[in-house]
């Protein structure tokens, strides 16, 4: 099979013959129609050993099912996402079935490949944060992945949305009832702060969080320390916690990664989610689609189709 792996030089990414996959009994063999790329995996290319093969998302045709007899049957069309090592950039990828679930008729692959990573780091931070009914939420980062999904998803849950980003446009389009472009230590609090963005915009965020409200921090954005007067969170704001959010751990822990990617693709099915795709390239194409998404010229996903 063709995969797409880390290289040596910028943009560390490149496509080369491998030996096809070996599934274990509880992983189906999925042949890749398309992949969304996501900051965290692309920032770790230039790291990875010459050769490995990175990926979190896939999205395309069951090849061979799952030995054990679970996940979807031949030929089903699925999404599904691969363990933090990766695996996913490639003509065929190994998925174990309970990170698999089979696609409605009315969403693409395309559609379908943003949603595992970023769908599901924003579903499980709202469903930790729990009843958003009629609750202030913020969303920081907001013109990410992650972001558009969190800004949606929470207004169908009923919430207010507060949408923080340095680009702003098409948020309100998306559900905020507010777009800001800063965020002051001072001013209103919230429920609930999804915060993507980590360093002194997290300390901001530790300032702003209502009594007994939470803080799901699930991204490294920026890598400076954070820093917070600690008062302003025991003394202003009792009871508020802060909760570290990392994708995989979660649905190691909660085992329902099929039944959620499930969920997402049938909002996105229904026209109830939007998955914001930005940039859709050949993965011939993929050091294109890499660099402008390092650069921050990609407003939502970035998806490559396997030709």
């Amino acid at each position: 099979m063709r995969a797409l792996v880390a290289s040596a030089t910028p943009p560390h990414a490149e496509l080369v013959q491998l030996p096809d996959p070996r599934p274990a009994p509880d992983q189906a063999l999925v042949e890749v129609r398309a992949f969304s790329l996501n900051r965290g995996e692309t920032r770790m290319l230039s790291t990875l050993a010459p050769g490995t093969v990175a990926g979190w998302d896939v999205a395309g045709d069951v090849r061979a099912p799952a030995a054990d007899g679970s996940g979807p049957p031949p030929g089903a069309r699925v999404v599904g996402m691969m363990p933090a090592r990766g695996g996913g950039w490639a003509e065929l990828a190994a998925v174990r079935t309970e990170m698999l679930a089979q696609l409605p008729d009315a969403i693409s692959f395309e559609q379908a490949s943003t949603l595992p990573i970023a769908g599901l780091t924003a579903l499980r931070a709202l469903e930790v944060a729990g009843f958003v009914l009629r609750k202030r939420v913020l969303v920081t980062g907001a013109s990410g992945g992650v972001g558009r999904f969190a800004i949606q998803l929470a207004r169908l849950g009923g919430a207010r949305v507060t949408a923080f980003a340095r680009r702003t446009d098409g948020l309100q389009v998306l559900g905020a009832d507010e777009v800001i472009s800063e965020l002051e230590p001072e001013g209103p609090t919230y429920d609930v702060i999804l915060d993507a963005v980590g360093g002194p915009i997290l300390g901001t965020a530790l300032r702003r969080v209502a009594a007994g409200g939470i803080v799901v921090s699930f991204a490294s954005t920026v890598p400076e320390l954070v820093s917070f007067p600690t008062r302003d969170l025991f003394g202003r704001a009792p009871g508020a916690r802060l909760y570290g959010l990392l994708v995989f751990a979660e649905y190691e822990r909660t085992r329902s990664g099929s039944a959620d990617l499930r969920r997402l693709a049938d909002l996105v099915a229904d026209r109830r989610l939007d998955v914001q795709i930005d940039l859709t390239v050949s993965w011939q194409d993929a050091g294109t689609a890499i660099e402008a998404l390092l650069e921050r010229r990609v407003n939502g996903k970035a998806v490559l189709t396997v030709d």
